[in-house]
């Protein structure tokens, strides 16, 4: 598959839309029973097919995006041709490049990816090698530990501390002393699904884990990230492709896993959820205060892992790309490829000028956002989403909520009851009343 070109792989066979979708992902038979119920299913007319997809592709390789997004935000991408699209809509690929274009990007970001992934091995020879690591190999001061034999050559995978750099030292440390742990949550992620089964397809998650921990030096790993990696390990045969669309995903949504000892990263978001219920439900907000919940840290999993646990896996995949389609911008390739700073991932739409056609290239939500001038990253539609849910569950927190683990319980109900399109569309008009409230105010 390697070795076809990008555009043969874009120009997917069709494929019935009647097919159960669940096929694709298939759960363990002793696992059926303990899983969220799937509700997302291909609708003819609706869902982004293959032949639609097909279409959207010029000769050349052009895609016609705004197309693409109307046909995603109305019924989700069929699972034969997620991988690829996905692609797109974190940025990985310009809608407005060509074939040959995208294959050049696509050869380079590989090479890149395996010149990482030597210099891992170098470190820690388990890496590539099929097998992951789930005991600790080294201890606090980068010494290695009686079991490193069990899990890689002990002396291979500690060159780089014998390393006289001091500042090497403590990074390479510092990442190895992760190692285990992004182990311990790879075996753990998905573990319902037969995917998850072989160990050698939880090694390419554990291994493109711990290459994006050695490479983004400011974060690392954090615990979640096993979670939002899984479905592009899934989707993405390649394990470059896979990286690379994880690490887009990520431009997006690392501020949330940058934690320190006096705040975590998601707060900033809890804090807008916060602003937002206070503007729009400003009782429930005042209830939830008075139930010492200001801070909204009953939302944290949500945010963290994007509903992950609130929803079947299939359901989640519909989730994620349908705000992916609301949120997209079209210059996103372009600030992504100019900028290695994640946080210039929203264009700022007071320096451009947007006519009506390319104002057609924006997913629903970031429209809105771009007429009104709000530009704040913060504010993800993920916010809006949870926001969404809290105004569904209104009368039961107002009146039921007598404690903080009642609100915890009354929105853990909500795991596998929720649907995923009638919240996405509760939380656009949450968004609208949020932006009409607040600029009045």
């Amino acid at each position: 598959m390697d070795k076809l070109c990008l555009f043969a792989r874009e120009k997917v066979l069709g494929t019935p839309m009647s097919e159960e979708v669940d096929a694709y992902y298939p759960v363990k038979p002793e696992c059926q029973a303990d899983i969220p119920k799937i509700r997302f299913k291909a609708r003819v007319g609706k869902t982004l097919s293959a032949r639609r997809w097909n279409a959207a592709i010029s000769q050349d390789g052009h895609l016609d995006i705004a197309g693409v997004l109307r046909r995603i935000q109305r019924g989700g991408i069929h699972p034969s041709i997620k991988g690829a699209v996905w692609e797109f809509l974190l940025g990985c690929f310009d809608p407005n490049s060509t074939v040959q274009e995208r294959n050049e990007i696509r050869e380079r970001r590989r090479k890149q990816y395996a010149t990482w992934k030597a210099e891992c091995q170098k470190m820690v020879p388990v890496i590539g090698s099929g097998k992951l690591i789930t005991a600790a190999i080294v201890t606090d001061d980068g010494q290695p530990t009686e079991d490193l034999s069990a899990n890689s050559d002990s002396q291979d995978s500690n060159i780089a501390i014998a390393n006289n750099d001091t500042v090497l030292d403590k990074k390479v440390t510092q990442w190895k002393l992760i190692l285990h742990q992004i182990g311990l949550d790879v075996v753990r992620t998905d573990r319902a699904l037969v995917f998850y089964e072989h160990e050698v397809n939880q090694a390419k998650l554990w291994d493109v884990l711990a290459i994006y921990a050695w490479v983004d030096k400011d974060i690392g790993y954090v615990q979640g990230m096993s979670d939002i990696c899984s479905p592009m390990v899934i989707l993405l045969e390649n394990e470059a492709d896979a990286f690379w669309c994880f690490e887009h995903a990520m431009r997006r949504l690392r501020e949330n896993f940058r934690c320190t000892r006096s705040s975590m990263g998601v707060q900033s978001q809890l804090n807008i959820l916060s602003q937002i219920i206070k503007v729009v439900d400003p009782k429930l907000h005042q209830h939830l205060e008075d139930l010492d919940g200001g801070e909204y840290l009953f939302a944290f999993r949500m945010l963290m892992v994007l509903f992950r646990r609130e929803f079947s896996f299939v359901d989640a995949l519909y989730l994620w790309e349908v705000m992916w389609a609301m949120e997209y911008n079209p210059n996103l390739f372009a600030l992504y490829e100019l900028s290695h700073d994640s946080s210039a991932a929203t264009c700022k739409s007071d320096k451009l000028t947007i006519d009506n056609k390319l104002l057609k290239q924006y997913g629903k939500f970031e429209r809105t956002n771009v007429k009104t001038g709000w530009t704040d990253q913060k504010s993800a539609l993920a916010v809006f989403l949870v926001a969404s849910v809290l105004e569904t569950k209104n009368k039961l927190l107002l009146n039921e909520a007598k404690g903080l683990d009642d609100v915890v319980k009354i929105l853990g109900d909500i795991t596998g009851n929720l649907d995923a399109k009638k919240a996405l569309d509760k939380a656009l008009k949450v968004h609208k009343k949020y932006l009409s409230k607040a600029q009045k105010s």
